[in-house]
């Protein structure tokens, strides 16, 4: 059995590569819903780093990066 040419095993690992992406993009989308719904319940970033023993830094920097993600995904009403 002749081993799969380089090209098709580099296209095989270029689409695992696209769904992990994915995967991992969706799962930081569900992460940072998640901490707002702590904020919502503690009351503030720093509340919900402390619960979770992070810095408030790390926290706020997580829910901006998916604001960021979210207004660049959002579609345009032009």
């Amino acid at each position: 059995m002749e081993p799969k040419p380089w090209r098709d095993r580099l296209r095989d690992e270029e689409e695992l590569l696209a769904q992990l992406n994915h995967a991992v993009s969706e799962a930081a989308t569900r992460r940072a819903q998640a901490l707002r719904d702590g904020v919502a319940e503690l009351g503030t970033v720093a509340a919900v780093a402390r619960d979770l023993g992070r810095s408030w830094q790390a926290v706020d920097q997580a829910l901006k990066r998916d604001a960021k993600k979210s207004a660049k995904d959002a579609p345009t009403t032009e």
